[in-house]
């Protein structure tokens, strides 16, 4: 085994490997940017060495910073976690050359996986189900327009060197087809400085289902059973589980001896997945087709873990120094249900536009972290895998992605309670998050039953955007009792010089200034002559009583209703979470608002900081509303902005390439 090994990565994944390394004996070495430098990687590795500006370009797609911080610390092998520098064999050869071992695949393995089309080729070789489709290399759009045409439409776009959605789009109409072919070549471009593309018939209920592979120096390799990942926003995993719901036992081994055929075809060593599209047929059968393979591990990989009691890690680690696979294939079993939410800074309700800000409050439910018992792990009820610390930022330069959730059940039914309640007590606060969202797709009816694939979300769309979470009054009764606990705790027991409007004789009303979503709300607070409260908001009055159970935690009762909340202050927001929903709320000051002036939509601001890559008009130019005025870039996928209203476009502010904060005007918009 190792002594010392670098983890050429960062967030939850570099922890996760120092966890499992610690274990071991194994020292590790993190690497980190200007951004990350009290990240919580860094305090979890023995040592750290700095590698450059915020940006990845600047830091961790550095490989030759990385090697160099290798040598210096003395590291004899580097761990490329997930994305970055994971699947580039310049960087898996440059370890070699330099005398370290890649803890991955070789890299003729990447490379032959690493082009889709070229992977397509090979497992057509290898005898592996392929979806009709043009996997070549001619990418001249007209070409590939007159290739759609005979595949007939809908046809997916995908980028021939990446994966994780980035570069892939959906095409419903010919006329459609140019435009979204640029986007993706772009998009391509940007993520894998590579632009070339292929074409695929899109598979109109397909549920994404992978297989997990693992192969050893020694020739064996083994699948470690499936996952199913077909919730899915922006073609970007949502929740994970595994098993596959309704794959039978027959079409399991199927599907694992193909992947364990694609891996063996390209010579393949250490942790892979190979991703296939899966359709179910009018007879309940699963028809699949050879998707991709990911030459790395994959973020849900937790919940294979669960279901087979197996650190896949570990068997990293141990596969690159040279040993065996643990395990034959006739010894792998699964065990209970597990499924993953990916818990993400971004808005659901815009779009799924990436979020950015500092976590003042980050709270996860009780969870468990890896426990041993022999060569196995005990599966935990709840776990979380986190990079990220309370007080940390989420930046515009990295993935989204905050945390990953995992639970684990005898059964999928077990398993589906505890990830609602598990995300029912995660509290974040400073920025907006999908907790919420992931909580109503998890109890849609669709999900619960297993009725799934690729398109889910939007098929449920009433059910999963636009809802408010708690009533407001709710909401406010929970600051109010908030306010009155930290006003007691401050003022003590003597009546005089208490703040909440006590009187000798009568009653007292006082004003909670609240605002949602911009919009002010006044409630009003009365003390009635026989101590009770009574919240007001207009017309409307509710009797109020509350105690504290602990910590942040108040039981209210509102016209009677019992509410057991959550409430937590983070300088102006004032965050309520409940049993079926949470609300954000800020502190409003109505003299402060008093010279407000309604705007009259002059810009297109940019919702997210970020980088323009496309401007989409000129001055002067005539628009109407809904049209596409501008791309961004942030966190690694392409965001078009349109025009909020029909108007003129005046000055252009910023140019293609041009780095921009969150809320700066991007171009003016004058009335016609």
């Amino acid at each position: 085994m190792f002594k010392k090994i670098l983890i050429a990565n960062r967030g939850e994944i570099a922890c996760r490997v120092a966890q499992t390394a610690r274990r071991l004996g194994v020292r590790t070495v993190a690497v980190y940017s200007e951004a990350d430098a009290q990240a919580a990687h860094v305090g979890a590795c023995d040592e750290a060495v700095p590698i450059g500006g915020h940006a990845a370009k600047d830091s961790y797609l550095q490989w030759q910073r990385i090697l160099d911080a290798a040598k210096a610390t003395g590291a004899q092998a580097v761990h490329p976690g997930y994305g970055f520098l994971s699947e580039n064999e310049d960087f898996a050869r440059a370890c070699a050359a330099a005398g370290l071992v890649f803890i991955g695949p070789p890299p003729e393995a990447i490379a032959a996986m690493g082009s889709k089309a070229a992977a397509k080729a090979l497992m057509a070789e290898a005898g592996v189900p392929l979806v009709p489709g043009y996997h070549g290399d001619n990418n001249d759009p007209q070409f590939l327009l007159g290739q759609a045409e005979a595949i007939g439409f809908p046809v997916l776009i995908k980028a021939s060197a990446g994966g994780g959605g980035r570069g892939m789009r959906r095409v419903d109409r010919a006329e459609d087809f140019v435009a979204a072919l640029v986007s993706c070549q772009r998009e391509a471009a940007a993520s894998f400085g590579n632009d070339h593309v292929l074409v695929e018939r899109y598979v109109t209920r397909p549920r994404h289902i992978e297989i997990q592979v693992f192969a050893d120096t020694q020739g064996q390799c083994v699948y470690l059973f499936e996952r199913d990942c077909s919730v899915q926003r922006r073609h970007q995993k949502v929740l994970e589980e595994a098993p596959a719901p309704g794959l039978s036992a027959e079409r399991r081994a199927e599907m694992g001896a193909a992947a364990v055929a694609a891996a063996q075809a390209v010579g393949y060593v250490g942790a892979g997945t190979v991703e296939f599209i899966a359709e179910e047929r009018d007879d309940g059968d699963i028809r699949f087709y050879f998707m991709e393979m990911n030459t790395r591990l994959q973020v849900e990989h937790p919940v294979t873990e669960a279901i087979t009691g197996l650190d896949l890690v570990e068997w990293q680690l141990r596969v690159a120094a040279g040993q065996p696979l643990p395990r034959r294939q006739d010894e792998l079993r699964i065990h209970g249900h597990a499924i993953e939410a990916r818990i993400c800074a971004e808005n659901p309700d815009a779009g799924f536009l990436p979020a950015t800000g500092t976590l003042q409050v980050l709270r996860w439910p009780a969870h468990v972290a890896f426990q041993r018992g022999g060569d196995a792990l005990t599966p935990a009820p709840v776990r979380v895998d986190a990079g990220v610390r309370e007080g940390d930022a989420i930046s515009p330069h990295y993935d989204s992605m905050v945390a990953k959730l995992i639970v684990w059940g005898e059964d999928r039914a077990q398993a589906l309670a505890r990830l609602d309640a598990a995300l029912r007590d995660t509290r974040i606060v400073g920025l907006a998050t999908n907790v919420a969202f992931l909580r109503r797709v998890v109890g849609s009816r669709a999900f619960a039953t297993a009725d799934l694939d690729t398109a889910l979300i939007e098929r449920e769309r009433p059910a999963l955007f636009g809802h408010a979470g708690l009533p407001l009054e709710v909401a406010a009764a929970g600051v109010v009792a908030h306010q009155l606990r930290h006003e007691q705790t401050l003022e003590g027991s003597d009546p005089w010089s208490r703040r909440d409007g006590w009187r000798l004789h009568g009653g007292a009303r006082r004003r909670i200034d609240l605002a949602l979503g911009g919009e002010h709300h006044g409630f009003t607070l009365a003390r009635l002559h026989d101590g009770a409260l009574r919240l007001s908001l207009g017309e409307q009055h509710w009797p109020l009583g509350w105690r504290a159970l602990g910590e942040d935690r108040y039981e209210v009762l509102l016209a009677g209703q019992r509410h057991v909340l959550a409430v937590h202050a983070a300088g102006e927001t004032l965050a309520v979470f409940g049993e079926h929903g949470s609300l954000e709320l800020s502190e409003y000051d109505p003299i402060a608002h008093a010279a407000d002036q309604a705007g009259g939509g002059g810009s297109l601001t940019a919702p997210m900081p970020g980088k323009v890559v496309a401007l989409l008009v000129q001055a002067g130019a005539t628009v109407t509303a809904g049209q596409p005025l501008a791309v961004m870039e942030a966190m690694k996928m392409e965001h078009t902005l349109h025009a909020p209203r029909d108007g003129v476009v005046g000055e252009l502010l910023y140019a293609v390439g041009d780095q921009v904060s969150e809320g700066a005007a991007l171009l003016t918009l004058a009335g016609e």
